[in-house]
């Protein structure tokens, strides 16, 4: 099979060249950029491009696919040749589905949670010896890559985002994985550049149900409102399966869940983790895993890349980064950290870097969301606000969204990085929240001081 990537140096483009390479494909792709992992990684295969820029050329009748990701635009050159020659385009998620239209698809969606869900499922299968091919938003430890598809395996986990399938498919992704087994995390108004209305966001997920297969199941937390109506509203054809979070205690710095053999140490933490866990163990359980291999296996997992990652830590302090950036998750995560150390100081930091969090319309939704911190700041680049388009904003609105009065906002990376390393961490915990890097901060620094 010859399959051609327009803008393969995507983290998800780039992962599914990877994959369909280990496939035995011959892949090539074209990108105006690429930067690492991706570029070490597709070199290390000899699929990095010769140079960078789009070629026409590229794009001949002896193509069995063309692949389109997120970063092209409608009027990409390599697009036009592919459609003036005819040739079969797919985005993403619809070339996912063909490759795997023949399995058991397990698809996990929700506006949170669903990276940590489906790396949890992947962990007690891999702990288990339990081959499946899989699609996950994050780098795994014992995963060589984030996309795995083979001929033989019977399941396929994928992660369900609701984003766009690509520049000229604008359904959400999940919406072309039609599930046989699906899960539903959560429903949080995100993405208002593609959903400009609470209402039309959670149209999304309602599509959603829709695509399980009949006889399909659908798992969901019944501790999120607009989840349950949503599900328990649907009339289609599917089995309905609802979850809470178990029952769990923290102690001296160690979550202890409780399982039928008794409590149970487990490296992740956090009400909404402990919410994630209780959804996998259900899914895994529709996979043929019994709760006690689950526990066993889940007692080992450390979390995803980047949610909830400890980057550093001494007798007295310990630091997390995270990836958490919309207000559900901002407001989890925070809450996450200061009841695991609740004796110690919380300095919560989030950067202000998607569409949605930079728009003065969405600030509002952030309120509260940092009230659990001793210490809240709040990062943003007003330049990064000038190439998305949107109004300016000023620090008195974010204090004012926020409604925390001694809100510390930063807006030049070098004064963020003095303050934060002008902090006694003495029984301290730092979090940092974004899908950024501050401007350029540097994480190892961190460790470093405080180590």
């Amino acid at each position: 099979m010859r399959v051609h990537f327009i803008a393969i140096g995507g983290s998800a483009m780039h992962n599914l060249a990877l994959a369909l390479h280990q496939k035995g494909a011959t892949i090539t792709g074209s990108d105006d950029e690429i930067f690492d992992p991706s570029k070490s990684r597709l070199e290390a295969k000899g699929l990095l491009p010769e140079s960078y820029g789009w070629f026409p050329e590229k794009i001949t009748t002896q193509l069995d696919a063309v692949i389109l990701g997120m970063h092209a635009k409608e009027d990409n050159p390599e697009l036009l040749r592919a459609k003036e020659l005819d040739l079969t385009i797919y985005s993403y998620p619809e070339f996912l589905y063909e490759q795997t239209k023949n399995k058991t698809r397990v698809v996990i969606g929700g506006s949170h949670g669903k990276t940590t869900i489906t790396s949890m499922i992947l962990h007690v299968m891999h702990y288990h010896g339990i081959a499946v091919d899989y699609m996950v938003g994050a780098q795994l430890e014992g995963f060589d890559t984030m996309v795995h598809l083979t001929e033989n395996n019977d399941f396929v986990v994928l992660e369900g985002d609701e984003y766009l399938s690509s520049p000229i498919d604008r359904r959400p992704k999940f919406h072309l994985y039609k599930p046989n087994i699906a899960l539903l995390s959560g429903i949080a108004w995100d993405h208002i550049n593609v959903f400009p209305t609470y209402e039309n966001y959670v149209s999304q997920f309602e599509i959603f149900l829709e695509q399980i297969t009949d006889g399909g199941a659908i798992i969901y937390n019944e501790e999120d409102t607009e989840v349950k109506r949503v599900v328990e509203n649907s009339d289609s054809l599917i089995k309905k399966y609802p979850y809470r979070t178990p029952e769990y205690m923290v102690e001296d710095g160690t979550t202890l869940l409780e399982t039928p053999e008794g409590q149970m140490p487990i490296e992740v933490f956090g009400r909404h983790n402990l919410n994630n866990l209780e959804g996998a163990r259900w899914i895994c359980q529709l996979m043929g895993v019994d709760a006690d291999d689950f526990y066993e296996a889940i007692a080992t997992f450390k979390g995803a890349s980047k949610r909830l990652e400890k980057i550093a830590e001494n007798e007295h302090a310990v630091a997390y980064k995270d990836f958490a950036h919309s207000p559900s998750k901002v407001q989890a995560t925070t809450k996450a950290v200061k009841n695991q150390y609740p004796d110690r100081k919380l300095i919560a930091c989030l950067e202000l870097h998607t569409y949605s969090s930079l728009n003065p319309d969405f600030l509002k939704e952030y309120k509260n969301t940092l009230d659990a911190a001793d210490q809240a700041v709040v990062f943003y680049s007003p330049h990064a606000v000038l190439i998305k388009g949107l109004e300016a904003i000023k620090g008195e609105q974010i204090e004012a969204a926020f409604d925390r009065e001694d809100l510390n906002v930063f807006t030049n990376p070098a004064d963020f990085k003095t303050y934060l390393f002008s902090q006694d961490y003495k029984d301290s915990s730092l979090l940092l929240m974004s899908s950024g890097n501050y401007g350029g901060l540097d994480f190892n620094e961190i460790k470093e001081y405080i180590k």
